[in-house]
């Protein structure tokens, strides 16, 4: 049966380091919630610890009502998968679904029915006497996510589950798992690097980093409102920028644009949707560097002078290409007010190994 799932307070410290500081999480009875941020937040320290995994200098973890401090991995009613996958190379694709069960010491007669259930479930009827080895990853990864599933566990854990795929097949399998998910019902954590992959497959999303929990919200929260201008990063926003406020009325590298924000300084988030690239004499002067063709869009990057270099997503017909001279403006509509002006020294840590949502994608 589901359940909820809870960290209170949980800290995890390496020599003089915290992996993870008083985090706060929950996951609702039925949720999938996905944690992403960079390499070293803390996200697989934070599954390792939920799976019992890793040992807690402080804090608690709370399956339902059942506080699971001290209780060994196997005894936790938690499933685990791993971008690995790590199956079991001298068994078939039944033998290694069926591990958590025999360990249970299930009737044969079960464990079989059990299996041919799941071999269904993941649409691999007939793959049962294959083995591991003459699998596709795509395949190898729906054998994985059976045998997690395979003892009935209250909680799924998914450790960047697509992540040894190409992009192209994760892309495919991504709906494909949260199809699934959402068809069991199944309390999921999934912790990730990839934010496209998080938008598709969570309820909810988690944005972390350096050990800390920086903003919890659904997709749409997330993408109308990240909290600052570091968790806009994190998600692969682009165009986050320090501005001045002066009047209600932004001063930004690329001209001024009207925002429903006090005086003073702030972080901005300009979307790319409403950078306007024409030949209006009050633009302000760009030349284009990047263009990436996305079928009905293009994504351009602009260079102007002083400023940093800006995404732009324009239909592809008649888009620029590099090299051309262009009059950048900003439609004030698309500009989101993310907080106080961030620290040039966090806005670099934070964006360092982030990858853009795309143009098809990205806010």
């Amino acid at each position: 049966m589901t359940a909820r799932l809870a960290v209170e307070g949980v800290t995890v410290r390496f020599g003089g380091r915290s992996a993870l500081a008083a985090v706060d999480l929950a996951v609702a009875a039925g949720e999938v919630l996905a944690v992403v941020g960079p390499s070293g937040a803390g996200k697989s320290t934070l599954l390792r610890v939920v799976a019992g995994l890793e040992r807690l200098d402080a804090g608690r973890v709370l399956l339902g009502d059942r506080d699971l401090t001290g209780v060994p991995p196997h005894r936790r009613e938690v499933g685990l998968m791993f971008q690995e996958h790590a199956l079991f190379p001298h068994k078939d694709v039944a033998g290694n679904i069926a591990f958590g069960l025999r360990m249970q010491r299930l009737a044969p007669q079960r464990v079989s029915e059990r299996v041919m259930g799941l071999l269904e479930l993941v649409n691999l009827v007939g793959f049962g006497d294959r083995p591991i080895q003459s699998l596709s990853g795509g395949e190898q990864q729906r054998v994985a996510l059976a045998r997690a599933l395979a003892p009935r566990p209250s909680v799924l854990l998914l450790d960047e589950p697509l992540g040894a795929l190409d992009r192209t097949l994760r892309d495919r399998l991504v709906v494909d798992l949260r199809r699934l998910l959402t068809r069991l019902g199944i309390t999921a954590l999934a912790v990730t690097h990839d934010q496209q992959e998080a938008f598709t497959l969570a309820d909810r999303i988690a944005v972390m980093d350096a050990g800390a929990i920086l903003q919890v919200g659904t997709p749409k929260e997330l993408w109308e409102k990240p909290r600052s201008g570091r968790a806009a990063s994190l998600l692969g926003f682009a165009n986050v920028v320090d501005v001045d406020v002066v009047g209600g009325v932004a001063q930004t590298p690329w001209g001024a644009a009207a925002v429903d924000a006090p005086d003073g300084p702030a972080t901005i988030h300009i979307r790319p949707g409403a950078v306007h690239l024409d030949a209006d004499a009050a633009a302000v002067d760009g030349t284009v560097v990047v263009a990436r063709f996305a079928g009905d869009h293009t994504t351009v990057q602009v260079a102007v002078t002083g400023a940093p270099l800006l995404d732009a997503s324009v239909a592809t017909s008649g888009a620029p290409r590099p090299g051309d001279a262009v009059g950048v403006s900003v439609d004030p509509r698309g500009v989101v007010v993310l907080g106080g002006r961030s620290d040039p020294d966090e806005r670099s840590r934070s964006t360092r190994g982030v990858r853009s949502l795309g143009p098809d994608h990205a806010p």
